[in-house]
C-alpha cells in the first residue's frame, strides 16, 4: 500500500466515525508517523508504506476515531508560537488562551514576578517568560505529573520558570506577587453528558470547576489577594456567559475595576483585575 492509499483509507474511516477534518487529520498523522513534513506526503505520494509503518498508522487512526484528540496522539501542540509537549496528564493549549497571554504582557511591567497558577502544560508560563521583558515567572499546579511535563516544555524552550506542586496560592509567601495568572478548569459539571468526546481524554481536574463551572474562579477571587502585592493583578480565563457572576464575586473590597477582554468570537473571555490597598482577608 503507498502512502496516498493509506490516506484514503484513513480519511473513509474517519469520516465514518464523524472525525472533524478527516482530510487533515489522515496527513497530520501519517506525517507524524513518519517523522515528515506534509508537504513531502504530497511529493512522496506513491510510495510504499512499510508494515510496520502502516500498522503504526492505522492504530492512530483507530484511536482518533475513538475520539483521542490528535494533539495527545502526536504528543504536541502549537501555542502562541512555540510547541509544547502534552499528554493526557495535561489540558491541551487552546487559542482561546492567547488571549490571556495577551492581557497579562500588556500589564506587566519590567522587574515583576508573576505566577501561573494551574499551569498544566506551561504554556501560558513560558510563553511570558519568553515574550515578557525582565520578568520573573513561576508556576503550580496539584498534579506533579503536570508540573514534571510543563518543567520539560520551559527546559526545552529556554524559558526560565520556577515549578512547583501546590494548589492557589497555598506554596507561596504573603504578598510576594505583582501579578497572578490562571486558566482554571471552568467547565460546569453539569454540561458534561454533552461535551464533545475529545474532552473525556483530558484531565477532569484540569476541566471541571463544580457544578456551575466557577468553583475554582471563586477560590482565586477569595484567596489570591493573599499572594498578591496591593495594586498587582489577577487575570483569569473564565468560561461563556460567566461576567457576571465574575462581576459579582469581586464586588468586594480587595478588588477594584474589573475588566473584561473579549476573544476573536466577542465572548468576554479574560477577567484583570487589580487588587486594592485594604487589608487582606484571613
Amino acid at each position: 500500500m503507498n502512502l496516498s492509499e493509506a490516506m484514503l483509507d484513513a480519511v473513509k474511516m474517519l469520516r465514518s466515525h464523524r472525525v472533524d477534518v478527516p482530510d487533515l487529520t489522515a496527513r497530520v498523522l501519517l506525517a507524524h508517523v513518519l517523522g515528515c513534513n506534509q508537504t513531502w506526503l504530497v511529493t512522496h505520494s506513491r510510495d510504499d508504506l512499510d508494515a510496520e509503518k502502516l500498522a503504526a498508522y492505522k492504530e492512530g487512526i483507530r484511536a482518533r476515531c475513538g475520539g483521542v484528540p490528535t494533539q495527545y496522539l502526536r504528543g504536541v501542540q502549537e501555542f502562541y508560537g512555540h510547541e509544547f509537549r502534552v499528554t493526557p496528564d495535561v489540558l491541551i493549549p487552546r487559542p482561546e488562551t492567547e488571549h490571556l497571554v495577551e492581557a497579562a504582557l500588556g500589564r506587566l511591567r519590567p522587574g515583576d514576578l508573576v505566577v501561573d497558577i494551574g499551569t498544566g502544560s506551561g504554556a501560558v508560563a513560558v510563553s511570558l517568560a519568553k515574550d515578557a521583558t525582565d520578568v520573573m515567572v513561576a508556576a503550580s499546579d496539584v498534579s506533579f505529573r503536570a508540573v514534571k511535563i510543563a518543567t520539560s516544555n520551559a527546559e526545552r524552550l529556554k524559558a526560565d520558570v520556577r515549578f512547583c506542586v501546590g494548589d492557589i496560592g497555598t506554596a507561596f509567601l504573603a504578598q510576594c506577587f505583582d501579578a497572578v495568572v490562571s486558566n482554571p478548569p471552568y467547565v460546569p459539571l453539569r454540561d458534561a453528558p454533552s461535551l464533545q468526546r475529545e474532552l473525556r481524554h483530558e484531565p477532569s481536574i484540569a476541566l471541571y470547576g463544580g457544578e456551575d463551572g466557577l468553583r475554582i474562579v471563586e477560590r482565586l477571587v477569595l484567596e489570591v489577594p493573599r499572594i498578591l502585592k496591593p495594586g498587582g493583578w489577577l487575570l483569569a480565563e473564565i468560561g461563556f456567559n460567566a461576567r457576571l457572576e465574575v462581576e459579582r464575586m469581586l464586588d468586594r473590597p480587595e478588588w477594584i475595576a474589573p475588566e473584561f477582554v473579549p476573544d476573536l468570537a466577542g465572548i468576554d473571555r479574560v477577567v484583570a483585575v487589580r487588587r486594592s490597598s485594604h487589608p487582606t482577608p484571613r
